[in-house]
């Protein structure tokens, strides 16, 4: 059954799901989250992994990075970071009276912005033009980042010392706000017992070439998402800005995002066309994150992602 199944994948379908399979073997129980992961990277967005420490975060980007052997770089945000150590510099050479530009950690394909918001703004923001539009202004010159070139952000929930909240601005950068949470017993009893030696990340080997992760990313674009699936996400994310708890809402960039996605996650589980269910099991990653609640809302325990969890029983899918 399994061979048939696997058989009738298309090789776009069949290249997701190596993919899959090869993080799984490091991420026992997390199935969901990096196949969510995966569409984001796909749909040619970003995402931010909000959890306690200890679940896996840094773990889950480093197994991306080996299986499809892209180039890989951490950056450990601390308060007194600065934009040069992300982005580069220019150094003097006296031997030839120049400056030669030496570029920072963020020009790789996958960078791990570990604990994004222990930096200060002004660091933070040096994120923002690449993440948006793939490149890179430095001393009054543009450079271009791999047309690969993907973020994972992590941030620790429960610790507010020593940290700086992300913007608005910069939270409508990432395509999705993940949690990995706790996985069942069994798991935690296999995470352990496969640690006894060695960790399987160094086992991790990459399964598919970049060149191919390149086709992957352009049949994601090419997967079928009718008008009306496209008008059900504009209407979810519209939705969120005349909620009555809502003081700022999901952007035009929030539904564009719903539906790139939903055409990535659409084709890593083996589908041909987008179909409503993966709009709706995108929605809280994708918008909850984006939106700004008024001040008695969040005194009164209202939570983002409650809104857009009301909001998808109140808006109907297509039939």
């Amino acid at each position: 059954m399994n061979d048939a199944s696997t058989t009738s994948k298309t090789p776009a379908q069949q290249l997701a799901a190596r993919i899959c399979a090869n993080i799984e073997r490091v991420m026992s129980g997390q199935t969901r989250t990096i196949q969510q992961v995966l569409a984001a990277l796909l749909g040619g967005g970003h995402v931010l992994l909000e959890d306690n420490p200890g679940t896996g975060k840094t773990t889950l980007a480093k197994a991306l990075a080996r299986s499809i052997g892209a180039d890989f770089k951490r950056i450990q945000f601390t308060p007194d970071l600065l934009p040069s150590d992300i982005l580069g510099v220019s150094v003097f050479n006296p031997r030839d009276q120049s400056f030669h530009f030496h570029s920072g950690p963020i020009f790789t394909q996958i960078l791990l912005a570990d604990e994004v918001n222990r930096a200060s703004p002004r660091t933070q923001s040096a994120l923002l033009e690449a993440m948006a539009e793939g490149q890179v202004s430095i001393e009054g010159r543009t450079h271009v980042l791999d047309d690969l070139f993907f973020v994972i952000a992590t941030q620790n929930p429960v610790e507010f010392r020593g940290t700086y909240p992300l913007p608005e601005a910069q939270m409508d950068r990432f395509a999705v706000r993940l949690n990995l949470g706790y996985v069942t017993v069994e798991a935690e009893v296999d995470i352990i017992a496969a640690q006894e030696q060695r960790h399987p990340l160094d086992a991790i080997e990459p399964c598919i070439g970049v060149e191919e992760m390149r086709e992957l990313k352009r049949a994601a674009r090419g997967v079928r998402i009718s008008t009306e699936l496209r008008r059900y996400a504009v209407e979810l994310a519209r939705a969120t800005r005349a909620a009555p708890a809502v003081q700022l809402g999901a952007s035009p960039r929030a539904s564009l995002a719903l539906s790139r996605l939903a055409q990535a996650l659409a084709l890593v589980e083996g589908d041909d066309y987008v179909k409503p269910d993966q709009i709706r099991d995108l929605a809280v990653p994708v918008l909850a994150h984006r939106l700004v609640l008024d001040p008695q809302a969040k005194f009164s325990g209202v939570t983002t992602q409650a809104v857009v969890a009301d909001i998808l029983k109140s808006v109907p899918p297509p039939a």
